[in-house]
């Protein structure tokens, strides 16, 4: 069964499984594996439920239950770990250093700080991971100051730091503009702990510097790498700080990296595209949008899911294929007007294409991660926050939006997109405008 998961074979692995005369929890845990590496993420949950049924005479594990843990991490299932959680602890698992650090990760992947810390403070036993988690946890949520407290409180309890604490530390800075402290960090991570920097730090000081607005040097930065050869997350990072700050020539220059490392996908054109519309740039708009079809370059469909009372609601762009789809864009149009009552305007430089204002306006309103956030005011009661899982990068207009409809409509709203989290709360989000 490994085997065939490992050759990216799911099929023939489960074929084996369901062959098997007697099946014990290490089989379960092969299969459960098996799924996790082929992206079968929700078929996880599903083992787990007929599991601690006892279906078929075997309970999960504390392997069963990191496996679990990574799965709810992955599809943002925050019911679903408060469960795997339950069950930890019903069962004996609840101490147990590893599965605590997967709890930090998942509640810190699921945009739920407040539990994740409460796991981090009872821990009687913290490692390097524990803490790397934590402060990772700070970071991804926007609470960079905290994160930067925790690798002070680290320090203070002997526990020496590793590259991925820098990771976290490092992506803390990025996150909440900390540009002198991330590049002491860099700098002291080399000479006081022998650290050599990863992709991934460089990454993270990339994003830094492109935050304040120093895209030359991050461009210089990423240029002087010398044992390490630049990857396209990497390029990819300066080229959304590109798209922020408008420049068109670097912007071209990055796409060009990405190209002779083979590795450019439609989300980078569709980067590039955001930039010439915001320059009003529309012959190179066309110019790529030509290009792209006939390289036969095809963007992904945004997709955005928000899980209420167990069940994974997916949302695409002008979906109708939801039970509830004439409620949910009744509730949209409601949203809409008391939106614009309360000032917001749709931000047209996100609609790619050459419409006029109203069309613009029109194209952008029903965007998944709308729905979703109408589906979450229609189906969950008052106060309660909404939490949405998006594929891709959330558009500057989306963003907006949801800043809007936190503070008219009262709600916490969490949106984990393809490049970060964002906590919008009273009408601001966790990440100053930056992703």
């Amino acid at each position: 069964m490994d085997l065939y998961s490992l050759c990216r074979r799911d099929g023939e692995a489960h074929k084996v499984f369901d062959e098997m005369p007697h099946k014990d929890t290490v089989s379960w845990n092969v299969l459960i594996s098996s799924f996790l590496r082929n992206k079968r993420t929700r078929d996880v949950l599903g083992v787990f439920d007929s599991m601690v049924r006892d279906e078929f005479g075997c309970k999960p594990d504390d392997v069963t239950c990191l496996f679990l843990l990574q799965a709810c991490a992955d599809l943002g299932a925050l019911e679903f770990g408060d469960k795997v959680r339950n069950y930890m602890e019903e069962n004996g698992y609840g101490d147990a250093i590893k599965l605590c650090n997967s709890l930090i990760s998942m509640y810190s992947r699921c945009g739920c700080l407040d539990q994740a810390y409460e796991v981090f403070n009872r821990m009687r036993e913290k490692n390097v991971v524990t803490w790397s988690a934590m402060i990772s946890g700070l970071a991804m949520n926007g609470h960079g100051r905290g994160a930067l407290e925790a690798f002070r409180q680290m320090g203070q309890a002997g526990v020496p730091p590793d590259d991925q604490t820098f990771t976290g530390l490092l992506s803390a800075c990025s996150h909440c503009g900390l540009l002198d402290e991330g590049m002491l960090f860099f700098e002291t991570m080399t000479k006081q702990y022998g650290i050599k920097p990863n992709i991934h730090h460089y990454g993270c000081i990339a994003d830094l510097m492109g935050r304040v607005g120093k895209l030359d040097q991050a461009y210089e930065l990423i240029m002087s790498m010398k044992e390490l050869k630049p990857d396209s997350a990497l390029w990819r990072t300066l080229l959304g700080a590109c798209r922020i700050h408008h420049n068109v020539t670097l912007g071209e220059t990055v796409v060009g990296h990405l190209v002779e490392l083979k590795a450019q996908e439609a989300g980078d054109y569709v980067l590039l595209l955001n930039i010439y519309s915001s320059v009003g740039d529309w012959e190179k708009v066309k110019d790529t949008r030509r290009f792209m079809k006939e390289r036969g370059i095809q963007t992904s469909l945004g997709c955005s899911s928000i899980i209420v009372k167990g069940v994974v609601h997916e949302f695409l762009v002008d979906d109708v294929s939801h039970s509830r789809k004439e409620e949910i864009y009744t509730t949209m149009d409601e949203i809409n007007k008391q939106l614009k009552i309360a000032g917001y305007v749709a931000d047209i430089t996100s609609e790619l294409h050459n419409l006029d204002e109203e069309e613009k306006g029109h194209a952008l309103s029903y965007h998944s991660e709308k729905l979703a956030m109408a589906f979450g005011i229609l189906a969950t009661p008052p106060g309660t926050t909404i939490r949405i899982a998006k594929n891709l990068r959330t558009c500057v207009d989306c963003h907006e939006f949801a800043k809007a409809l936190s503070w008219v409509y009262n709600r916490v709203v969490v949106i984990r997109d393809r490049n970060r989290f964002h906590h919008f709360r009273e009408g601001r989000c966790s990440c100053d405008d930056f992703w």
